[in-house]
């Protein structure tokens, strides 16, 4: 049985390379990420903004709303809780924890629990929670205390653990110092723990001064990908939706190699995916009855005899020069490999030597990993910033995995940029450009077409300038996609029915007829000859025989009298074509009103006869 677990256990391992390498690889986690939202329930937080703007209760509703979903569609496995502090009414494990209320315990996501978030959502939502929970006194050292609790009472092993408190008071205990130093305290012990402690602080009258308690109760960055505490609260609900979604998804590596830079030079790396194809979720096979999901295992069986073959007597084989050469399992594997996994330097180029043509396929991202080989970020630093400042790239053979051939590279650097609020908007590193082989270029024989004048190519310029824009990727959803998890989450919430979409890749061509004005009229004339019509549909012409075209005209088939009487007395005169004989009633004179081939039969008959 051994054999068999060591065997199906990498069943997929004979994919496809490039299917493997598109697919981002598999990440190693050792359990579930779990996040806590700590919500403040003061009477502050209800409090609407000016020219009807919600409340900072409302938009932290909203940014729960959309973690839950967002973790239901990519990772439901994940543990999420939501807890109130500040509240009159109190439930809680036990009840050990006054004005502390939780509301879901860490658990996965599910549609009960974003029905029951989305009940607490604008005007009638605050009345559910004045209702259910209302505003009482403040402990967050109790609240911390609880939150505590629930990754405690979790059997489960957790591979992160991340906390955010959303609050719009920088003094939660109004100057009271007791309770401060035990909030601190249980911080502390929090983090200890492993867990991770994230302040959302919103915008409230007289600003938010972090430095009065939360700079000693929240977490440093984890790395230096991460930045730390924001100085500015978030007066949008854009801002706050931003800041949770840098901070509740987990930066996971694909793989993590070593960058030789020589011999005896190594640095740790991490392999990261800036962008990956986003895909409908395959169907899950359910038993008709029970509507458990069903596994499907393989096995393969002797032709002839029909008997269970072992992995140890499965061979592959290879055709070369008319010959079937067999090899083992393990002479298949050493084929495949070339040497270990690595980043290992060639050299350098400048970026001029690299072409738009050579991007053959999506890129990734390289980022030190400090925690795997000691001094890796000051190394990797340094290669950085020369690279950098000389404007060059660096060229190196890269093997992702065991068994997977080398690829060249291009590492391309990439320096760091934060937007006004000081969001990180690109991460330092080098992003890794595959390179093509010699065989992977083609020459392609473009065909010869008539040359553009250059006022045709001027007022094209001024077209094209008139329709450019600011291109982000991330401003463009699919709205395929989109539409599928409407369709899914109405069916799951017992909506009446799914949410629109807007299809954000359709062409505003109201906008863009606004733009170009009389430009795209005047580039007709420039091209076009006077009155002709582009939309309009060109006239079929009829093809002549001499150019090929159609059907060819028959030539007219004339009888002599001889001929035809030979016709008449063979009897032969059936097998003549209805035109031929038609042709032969008007050579010979005789008019017929019928045009059946037995009447004209039987006039040229009577006609010979006389």
């Amino acid at each position: 049985m051994a054999e068999w677990r060591a065997f199906y256990k990498n069943e997929d391992e004979d994919e496809e390379h490039e299917e493997g390498e598109e697919s981002g690889g598999e990440y190693k986690v050792t359990g579930r990420d779990s996040l806590v939202f700590l919500v403040d329930a003061s009477k502050e937080m209800f409090i609407k903004g000016e020219d009807g703007e919600p409340s900072n209760f409302d938009m932290t509703m909203q940014c729960v709303r959309s973690v839950y979903t967002s973790k239901i569609i990519s990772s439901h496995r994940d543990l999420v809780a939501l807890v109130f502090y500040g509240t009159e009414q109190s439930k809680n494990p036990r009840n050990s924890f006054k004005h502390v209320y939780v509301y879901h315990d860490l658990d996965e996501p599910g549609a009960k629990r974003v029905q029951d978030v989305e009940a607490l959502r604008g005007t009638k939502g605050a009345q559910l929670a004045a209702e259910t929970m209302g505003s009482g006194e403040t402990s967050l050292g109790d609240a911390l205390w609880c939150c505590s609790n629930l990754y405690s009472d979790i059997k489960l092993r957790l591979s992160h653990k991340r906390l955010m408190i959303f609050t719009c008071r920088d003094q939660p205990h109004e100057g009271d110092s007791a309770k401060d130093r035990q909030a601190r305290t249980k911080a502390g012990d929090l983090k200890e723990t492993g867990v991770v402690i994230d302040l959302m602080h919103m915008m409230k009258p007289g600003g938010f001064d972090v430095s009065l308690f939360f700079c000693d109760a929240v977490s440093p960055p984890e790395d230096e990908t991460e930045l730390g505490l924001q100085l500015e609260p978030c007066g949008k609900l854009e801002d706050l939706q931003k800041r949770v979604r840098a901070k509740e998804q987990k930066k996971r590596a694909m793989s993590r190699v070593s960058l030789c830079l020589g011999e005896g030079m190594k640095v740790a790396v991490g392999i990261y995916g800036n962008a990956v194809t986003a895909r409908k979720p395959s169907a899950v096979r359910l038993y008709r009855e029970t509507n458990e999901p069903v596994r499907s295992k393989t096995r393969t069986f002797h032709t002839q005899t029909g008997s269970l073959l072992l992995p140890s007597e499965i061979k592959k084989a290879q055709v070369y020069g008319k010959r079937q050469i067999v090899m083992e399992r393990d002479e298949v594997d050493a084929i495949k490999k070339f040497e270990d996994p690595g980043i290992f330097l060639i050299g350098f180029k400048p970026m001029e030597k690299l072409k738009l043509h050579h991007h053959i396929r999506p890129s990734v991202f390289v980022y030190p990993e400090e925690d795997q080989v000691t001094g890796s970020a000051c190394v990797f630093t340094a290669l950085l910033r020369k690279c950098s400042e000389k404007n060059v790239f660096a060229v190196c053979r890269y093997v992702p995995r065991r068994n997977y051939p080398p690829r060249f590279v291009a590492l391309v650097p990439q320096r760091e940029e934060a937007d006004q609020g000081q969001n990180q908007v690109t991460p330092p590193g080098f992003n890794v450009i595959f390179l093509p082989f010699a065989d992977d270029i083609r020459r392609l024989d473009v065909p010869q077409c008539p040359t553009a004048s250059d006022m045709q190519v001027d007022k094209m310029k001024e077209i094209v300038s008139k329709l450019r824009f600011k291109y982000r990727s991330d401003a463009f959803e699919n709205p395929v996609i989109q539409q599928h998890y409407r369709n899914l989450e109405a069916l799951a919430l017992d909506m009446m029915a799914p949410e629109s979409i807007e299809d954000l890749i359709m062409p505003k061509v109201h906008q863009m007829d606004q733009r170009l004005g009389p430009l795209v009229q005047e580039f007709k004339d420039l091209v076009y000859p006077a009155g002709y019509n582009p939309e309009a549909k060109p006239a079929a012409k009829r093809k002549t025989a001499d150019a090929g075209g159609g059907a060819e005209k028959k030539p007219k088939v004339e009888l002599q009298e001889d001929e035809l009487r030979a016709h008449v007395q063979n009897g032969t005169l059936g097998k003549l074509t209805v035109p031929v004989l038609k042709e032969a009633c008007k050579q010979f004179g005789v008019r017929t009103t019928g045009t059946k081939k037995q009447e004209l039969i039987d006039a040229l008959i009577a006609q010979l006869a006389k």
